[in-house]
């Protein structure tokens, strides 16, 4: 029986963001089970919207001991990374409804990231690649108390830059 789209997402999160330590900030909340993973089937853009809408409000109302962050994994729609990237639009649409604009972000992955011209086949869009297209909510507070307590968070994305450049195809998949 194969994992289902959680199972997989769950999977990428310790094998690659952390084990690859793509994001050195991951790690505690993971393991101290504060990161939310959700699922919508939605079929379209409105459904989509109408769950990520229902899982800032969730994040929202938990506080940062229980949930640090949430990340939607989406599976009815947005297989076209360009549809998805034209979705983030309306994902801090959503926020500033909310009045949240400042308080949580939303950093998104796709099984087809292309960072904006780059060669299609560069490894280095493997630091954004998830198993399915995700919307992650993060709050800024946290945000930010990682990135002062990191020495060199520029270093982050050139390590791994570097990193993914070096590594087989097969290795990336």
């Amino acid at each position: 029986m194969s994992d289902g789209p959680l199972e997989e997402t769950a999977r990428w999160i310790e094998e690659a963001v952390l084990g690859l330590s793509l994001c050195p900030f991951a790690r505690v909340p993971w393991e101290r089970e504060r990161v939310h993973l959700a699922l919508t089937d939605a079929p379209d853009e409105d459904g989509v919207a109408a769950a990520l809408d229902a899982e800032i409000a969730a994040l929202m109302d938990a506080p940062r001991s229980e949930r640090e962050t949430s990340l939607l994994v989406c599976t009815g729609c947005m297989a076209d990374f360009g549809d998805f990237n034209e979705f983030l639009g309306v994902a801090d649409a959503l926020l500033a409804a909310r009045g949240l604009e400042g308080v949580l972000q939303v950093a998104s992955f796709h099984p087809a990231y292309r960072f904006r011209g780059e060669p299609e086949d560069d490894p280095a869009h493997f630091t954004n690649r998830s198993p399915y297209p995700t919307l992650h909510l993060l709050r800024e507070e946290s945000v930010t108390e990682a990135v002062l307590a990191h020495p060199d968070p520029d270093a982050i994305w050139q390590r791994n830059v570097v990193l993914l450049r070096g590594m087989s195809r097969e290795a990336l998949r």
